[in-house]
């Protein structure tokens, strides 16, 4: 169970009154190999409340995409569910958008505003003259307005992301799920990526679901941490990081709390270190 110690917040009260947008219950995920039947994830539970950042931490191994593709209703789980505004999540669906880490999964002989356009008309969600107006107005949101007649293969790593993250928008999904979608970028335009998401998040509030394997980019990132023990996937804490930013990198604090969470996420003492020795305002411990 988790057992919630000192430090939680008025925010973290009202989250009891206010029904979240995604929970996550109990879910233990599988997948077979040739050999075998592997345990990705063992009872993960958590819940996203609508603008959260909220972010799977863990090591290769942890289950981390594995949980954001059952969220995105790719893959069933063996024992818990999935609720999505208290539903079900039974498939896919355009409530739920995936940025993956490969930004080739945007059709070469499409331009970048074709490509944006292209889910809004096969959804039959808008007309073209509607559909040309969201994604030139969410290209302008990612700083790529003059590139809207530009094919994919003469866009740089970064700016693929950026079209990534602007057809992701344009569908206007109920949650953005991105896994790991910075990591194949060299570390300026990664550290450039962080910089420009969390400047649109500040525009546009969506909720975000994020994967990654890399502690700081965590903390940049998210305002809510799930750590995740290595294989199989368990919850071994959350952590808020409300406090940090781009601008904590390399601060006496931030380093600190990067340290504290690498000792969280593999300490495989029996009794976690007490919450008053973390650093953080507000951490639950899962025992």
């Amino acid at each position: 169970m988790t057992a919630p110690l000192p430090g939680h917040t008025a925010s973290n009260l009202s989250r009891v009154a206010t029904p979240p947008l995604l929970k996550v219950d109990n879910l233990s995920l599988e997948y077979r190999t040739a050999q075998r039947v592997v345990r990705a994830t063992h009872q993960v539970s958590f819940e996203v409340d609508r603008a959260d950042r909220f972010v799977l931490l863990g090591p290769s191994g942890c289950g981390k995409s594995t949980l954001l593709k059952a969220v995105a209703g790719f893959i069933s789980p063996q024992e818990g569910q999935i609720l999505l505004q208290s539903q079900a999540v039974r498939g896919p669906g355009p409530d739920r958008i995936v940025v993956f880490q490969e930004f080739d999964q945007l059709p070469p002989w499409k331009t970048v505003k074709q490509n944006i356009m292209f889910p809004l008309l096969v959804s039959g969600q808008l007309k073209r003259v509607e559909a040309e107006e969201r994604a030139l107005h969410y290209l302008d949101k990612v700083g790529l307005a003059a590139f809207a007649d530009a094919y994919p293969h003469t866009l740089s790593g970064g700016m693929k992301a950026r079209v990534a993250i602007a057809r992701a928008l344009a569908t206007q999904p109920k949650i953005l799920l991105m896994d790991e979608p910075f990591a194949a970028l060299d570390a300026l335009t990664r550290r450039k990526m962080q910089e420009e998401l969390l400047l649109l998040w500040e525009e546009v509030r969506f909720t975000l679901l994020f994967v990654t394997h890399s502690i700081e980019e965590a903390l940049v990132v998210g305002n809510r941490i799930l750590l995740l023990s290595p294989h199989p996937g368990r919850v071994r804490a959350e952590v808020h990081s409300h406090q940090y930013g781009l601008g904590s990198l390399g601060g006496n604090d931030f380093q600190a709390s990067a340290r504290r969470i690498h000792r969280l996420l593999f300490d495989e003492a029996d009794t976690p270190e007490p919450a008053g020795d973390l650093g953080f305002n507000d951490i639950r411990i899962a025992y």
